[in-house]
């Protein structure tokens, strides 16, 4: 999936960190069985940033397939590196994800009854960031 980053609300400093919330606008996903569109208004990215750089996400987004079915994504998790990269990505410059850690662990929920596999899945992601996007290849674990 690669969807397009909206302007971030700058919530500030709360008790676990720095908060942010970051809308994913747009985008589109693609896999070998489902592909389709990210749903805007419907999907956005919680963060907590902790004074060493790490990054906290909690990112849900609505996704819609080809076929009209709707998609509820939830992923959680982590991304970090070093003090110059994350600069770097902080600037929006783009960076090399092989610089950095960017994993999720993701659940995704459906009432689609051909796509029902998807509740019971594990999913695992590794993300990517680009100035004004991210990318998530997100694989079935099993």
């Amino acid at each position: 999936m690669e969807a397009t980053l909206g302007q971030p609300l700058d919530i500030g400093d709360v008790p676990g960190g720095h908060r942010r919330i970051v809308p994913l606008t747009s985008g589109t996903f693609a896999g070998p069985e489902i592909n389709g569109k990210l749903l805007s208004g419907a999907s956005a990215d919680w963060q907590i940033g902790l004074p060493d750089g790490t990054t906290l996400g909690d990112i849900r987004y609505t996704l819609q397939t080809d076929r009209g079915d709707l998609l509820y994504v939830q992923s959680r998790g982590v991304r970090h590196g070093s003090a110059e990269v994350l600069a770097r990505l902080a600037r929006g410059e783009d960076v090399d994800a092989s610089q950095y850690t960017f994993r999720t662990s993701t659940q995704i929920e459906t009432a689609a009854p051909d796509l029902e596999w998807l509740n019971k899945g594990v999913f695992i992601s590794v993300g990517g960031r680009q100035a004004g996007a991210v990318i998530y290849e997100t694989y079935l674990v099993g």
